[in-house]
């Protein structure tokens, strides 16, 4: 059962946030007529308000005990509003939203080798991925995302986009052992990726550099050892695509005789912080090395259901301890980035899928897509909750919409009836990056034109194929 505490102090002073009878000044306090905290006992306030100072969340209360203790240089209102955690993309390839569309329908292997794989070595430079995840983040932002995993070439570009924009982000330099268009072989892509983490590692709390094995199908064991050896040496983790699909087990299994998750297990991989992303076709025995080495597992079930390889066993994983994330995968399979629509869909699909309505409640779909999933990609301690210390990673929601009309269960409406246009106000490590759906850190129209000179170009390019 969720605890709703009207009027109740719930964390109001952080170990600086000393009593004092005079009003402490801070940066912002913002309001809202319900708090979701999605802390670990799912407490929910009426009428309250959250005080963040220096990016870090400092009180938790009813909005006048908030107001009455800390004086702030900047207010939010919250009437008719809705404050909760940002959502937490655990998968997705950003710069790929220019290839959004280019094709669809067809099966995992079809669509890697036959399209995506070409594109990327005729288009994919430093120009396209800055442009491309610039777009990106701008989709995620007014969507009401405030952290995501990236895999994906020319990561020191991607790292000044995060920079700039202010969001937050785990960038996992993409490392394949076939030329990419980014990097020649496997010894040049690993080159790049180890100069990213140097250059990037310690630079902006807002982004943890990792290394990304793009899959076991892609690259050798002898190579995924080198991997996870240099990343622990680093002292970075690393994300992978892991047991997407039959496919991919048929592959590793020619190869090396074994599936996915247990070959990994076998070569040490899974020794270090590992994110894996999918993770569709695991057995119960594999469920369980996930869930002992404590590996991120990454739901994203758009993708997944769009190129037909399955639904991941969430709930079982889940069941067994195993952090479960969710994902939208890149904007070329899914074909938005817009977690809502996941949300919404995790919570459906298993229910479906084991014909059990109580299988996955709305809360645990909310979880997946916060705490949870802070918990798959490291940064729990961080973000994925409103609680006193953690970092403000915040976003309102409006609640005047038709669709959220009337209102009885705030978790219910934000699982089966939210939008990402109910996304209102966006707030990253304390800042303001966006304020009434309008983003203040992005150029929204100049992307957009730029980003439509580069589809111009790919366009020509899939019409003199066809």
């Amino acid at each position: 059962m969720m605890q709703i505490i009207p009027g109740m102090l719930l964390l109001i002073t952080s170990a600086i946030g000393a009593v004092t009878s005079q009003a402490s000044e801070i940066d912002l306090i913002v309001s809202a007529d319900h708090v979701i905290t999605m802390d670990s006992q799912h407490r929910q306030l009426d009428q309250g308000a959250l005080a963040i100072d220096d990016g870090v969340i400092v009180a938790i209360d009813h909005k006048d005990i908030v107001s009455a203790r800390y004086s702030a240089r900047r207010t939010i209102a919250g009437e008719n509003r809705l404050l909760m955690p940002g959502l937490i993309n655990g998968h997705t390839h950003s710069a790929m939203v220019l290839f959004r569309g280019i094709a669809d329908d067809l099966d995992l292997m079809e669509w890697l080798n036959d399209y995506i794989f070409p594109a990327e070595i005729r288009f994919v430079n430093e120009s396209f991925v800055r442009v491309g995840t610039q777009l990106a983040c701008l989709e995620m932002i007014k969507t009401g995302t405030t952290t995501f995993v990236d895999m994906y070439f020319h990561p020191k570009e991607i790292a000044g986009v995060v920079e700039a924009c202010g969001m937050r982000a785990v960038i996992a330099a993409a490392v394949i052992e076939q030329q990419s268009g980014y990097a020649q072989n496997f010894d040049d892509a690993m080159q790049k990726a180890e100069s990213f983490i140097s250059e990037w590692k310690g630079r902006n709390p807002r982004i943890t550099p990792a290394i990304a094995a793009h899959a076991p199908y892609t690259i050798s064991p002898p190579n995924l050892r080198i991997i996870r050896e240099r990343a622990t040496a680093l002292g970075v983790g690393v994300s992978i695509h892991l047991s997407e699909s039959a496919a991919e087990l048929a592959i590793v299994s020619e190869r090396y005789g074994e599936t996915s998750i247990n070959l990994l297990e076998q070569i040490g991989f899974l020794s270090g912080p590992t994110i894996a992303a999918h993770v569709v076709v695991p057995t119960p025995s594999e469920v369980q090395i996930l869930q002992r080495r404590q590996v991120g597992a990454i739901h994203n079930p758009t993708s997944n259901l769009k190129i037909a390889v399955g639904i991941s066993p969430v709930p079982e994983m889940l069941a067994a301890g195993v952090n479960v994330g969710l994902g939208t995968d890149g904007a070329a399979s899914n074909n938005d980035l817009d977690m809502w629509e996941e949300i919404k869909l995790a919570a459906l699909i298993h229910k479906g899928r084991l014909l059990d309505p109580k299988v996955m409640p709305a809360i645990s779909a909310l979880e997946i897509a916060t705490r949870t999933g802070a918990a798959a990609i490291g940064l729990d301690d961080q973000v994925g909750s409103l609680e006193v210390g953690k970092r403000a990673d915040v976003i309102q929601l409006s609640l005047d919409a038709a669709h959220l009309t009337p209102r009885y269960d705030a978790v219910s409406h934000l699982v089966y009836a939210a939008d990402s246009q109910d996304v209102r106000t966006v707030i990253v490590d304390g800042q303001v990056i966006m304020e009434e759906r309008q983003v203040l850190t992005l150029n929204e129209v100049a992307i957009k034109r730029k980003a439509r000179e580069i589809a111009r170009a790919v366009s020509l390019t899939i019409h003199d194929r066809d």
